[in-house]
């Protein structure tokens, strides 16, 4: 559906849990407490509103968490996902940890692409980042291009920080030899990423012109998120720049969210969304479930605020709203 703003409504991006294996310092650090088990939808549940979500126009569904695969049974949800009449294209993102356990269930399941985030090959500093033992680095890794090799299309996530900045050539020249398209994402002050430092896209893009000066933008679309994608003569595979804070491309958004505990989401920058979960537990019909997400879609907010002080009103770390 289209919203006030005439915006293609058709990506909802699914939380399946607010917990996760890493501690990353930008994302989710040590501390951080988990929502009730019982506040957490049911597998039925969420399969029932994309059901109702595919009626007002979504098609792609984006599996995220938390770390997904840490929630028992994902993958038969997101087979089960797949097979819903009408949805046509179900993606997963995941920190890797765990693919290697699933990659055999996600292809029989016919996930149509796996987007791993790594930020650097760096082992130490990736242990550093995310709390994770020595070696976690090249594990990562070595999921992504076993994915890769099972021709699942697979994608690297790499945020970016100031303590990663020397390592994006390296990177980039890395996921060339899988090839997986690689995309490099501006931090948003969400969470523990507020009072963070980022890097802008476009000093990423003048670093990686030190290696493949000519790295153009190719006007396609990888996928269905915002990356603007740059090809060379010399790369298979593609750099995508998220420019979510530096370049916003609010005007073009096409994405809702829905957080594990229920909440449609229409807007990143901003707290509050519909509850969901308690029209679905208290009874809620298929009608007054649609006309509640349509109604959300519908007040999806012209932009976001990440650019303009004390704008954004979430509070919520990005874990518990389907980062």
């Amino acid at each position: 559906m289209r919203d006030r703003l005439g915006r293609e409504i058709d990506y909802l991006r699914v939380s399946v849990t607010d917990r996760c294996n890493l501690r990353c310092r930008y994302c989710m650090p040590g501390g951080v407490p988990s929502v009730e088990h019982a506040e957490v939808l049911r597998y039925e549940e969420l399969l029932r509103l994309c059901g109702l979500a595919v009626g007002l126009g979504i098609h792609a569904f984006k599996v995220t968490g938390g770390e997904p695969l840490v929630r028992r049974d994902c993958v038969s949800f997101l087979a089960e996902l797949k097979k819903l009449r009408g949805v046509e294209q179900v993606t997963l993102t995941t920190n890797g940890m765990l693919l290697p356990d699933h990659l055999e269930a996600l292809r029989t399941a016919g996930v149509d692409g796996i987007n791993v985030s790594l930020d650097t090959l760096d082992d130490g500093l990736y242990s550093s980042l995310t709390g994770s033992p020595p070696g976690t680095a090249a594990l990562v890794w070595r999921a992504a291009e076993a994915s890769a090799a099972m021709g699942i299309h697979t994608k690297l996530n790499a945020v970016l920080l100031p303590e990663t900045v020397e390592g994006i050539v390296e990177l980039t020249a890395a996921a060339d030899t899988v090839p997986a398209d690689i995309r490099f994402i501006e931090l948003m002050p969400i969470g523990a990423g507020k009072g963070r430092k980022g890097l802008p896209a476009s000093e990423a893009l003048e670093r990686l012109r030190t290696r493949w000066p000519d790295l153009e933008p190719t006007g396609e679309r990888r996928g269905n998120g915002p990356a603007r994608y740059y090809g060379s003569t010399s790369l298979r595979a593609r750099v995508g720049l998220i420019s979510a804070v530096s370049r916003a491309f609010c005007s073009s958004c096409n994405r809702v969210r829905l957080t594990s505990t229920g909440e449609l989401k229409p807007c990143l920058c901003y707290g509050g969304g519909t509850d969901l979960r308690a029209l679905l537990r208290n009874g809620g019909t298929d009608r007054a479930l649609r006309e509640a997400m349509a109604c959300c879609i519908l007040q999806k907010p012209d932009a976001h605020g990440f650019g303009e002080g004390g704008a954004v009103t979430e509070a919520r770390g990005m874990h518990e709203i389907g980062g």
